[in-house]
């Protein structure tokens, strides 16, 4: 594993990336929002290679069936925020990897409002570590290392 990850300006340690390919590598991170991310810093999806969306979108898919079965959910949402008009915030294409339980929103689309909310509301709304606060770097490699285990 490298020693570190970009994901767009900011440095992403290996503690925290649970699993990688040649050309990906999902994280966790502050939200309870997975991203999948290239290892190539690009801004925008357009800018991909061919070999990159694959690997890109092979990796979210396995990612979200191990992630929907260790959190007992029952879906999946996929989002990508294609550039900050988009709402994309880092500018480095990402794929959120979020699992669904029943009834986590009263209209399903109400995801991609709350993709944009405070870390606190979303976790509550989607039920996920509801009184995990801000995380220290031991718990994210500790989350991370946990989900590590369900790639073996």
């Amino acid at each position: 594993m490298e020693a570190a990850y970009k994901f767009g300006p900011y440095k992403i340690d290996a503690r925290e990336v649970f699993h990688s390919t040649p050309l990906s590598y999902a994280m966790v991170n502050l939200r309870p929002l997975l991203p999948v991310c290239p290892k190539r810093e690009v801004k925008r999806f357009a800018d991909l290679s061919s070999n990159e969306i694959s690997d890109l979108w092979v990796t979210a898919k396995e990612v979200g069936i191990r992630l929907e079965q260790y959190h007992k959910a029952s879906s999946l949402t996929f989002a990508i925020q294609d550039g900050p008009q988009a709402g994309q915030t880092v500018p480095h294409v990402h794929i959120h990897v979020i699992p669904r339980k029943k009834g986590d929103f009263e209209k399903n689309d109400e995801i991609y409002d709350a993709i944009d909310v405070k870390e606190r509301e979303l976790k509550e709304k989607l039920d996920l570590d509801i009184e995990r606060k801000d995380r220290t770097m031991e718990e994210m490699a500790h989350e991370a290392n946990e989900y590590r285990g369900l790639f073996s």
